[in-house]
């Protein structure tokens, strides 16, 4: 019993700095900031209001991809004519995009519109740009507005 009570004893006291040190290490590695999450670096310019009105004046070598969903488009606006493909379908809906034509991607603020640009571009697409329809209405634009029909009562 005497020995058990000794082992016991040594356990505690040499048992116990360690428990502490462990301790003081979890705290440490929870203040610790979490580590920075590498923001996206897009290849494809982001387009002013001028940029845009610019090529808006040859509508016709033009093509707007709207990537955000209906509720956003419906509830913010677009551009007047618009394909309206979100982001994470784009790349299974390349065969129904014109090849002849510019391309502006539309988002926002061109958060997905440049990762949609830039896919695009890779994919051997002529892209302009990138827009974030809030920010072209910011600088002045004019946005065109869906009004979605009234409920049937």
């Amino acid at each position: 019993m005497k020995s058990l009570l000794k082992l016991f004893s040594l356990v505690l006291v040499f048992g116990a700095p360690l428990s502490f040190t462990h301790l003081a290490l979890a705290q440490a590695d929870a203040a610790k900031p979490a580590p920075a999450v590498a923001k996206y670096q897009a290849k494809s310019p982001k387009l002013n209001r001028a940029q845009i009105d610019k090529l808006l004046t040859k509508p016709e070598q033009l093509v707007f991809i709207d990537l955000r969903r209906p509720d956003e488009q419906t509830k913010i606006g677009s551009f007047p004519v618009y394909l309206s493909i979100q982001l994470a379908d784009l790349e299974k809906s390349l065969a129904f995009i014109p090849k002849d034509r510019t391309i502006i991607t539309v988002s926002n603020h061109a958060g997905r519109a440049l990762r949609g640009a830039d896919l695009l571009a890779d994919k051997g697409f002529k892209v302009a740009g990138a827009a974030g329809v809030q920010d072209y209405e910011a600088e002045g634009g004019t946005l065109s507005k869906i009004v979605p029909p009234a409920p049937k009562s």
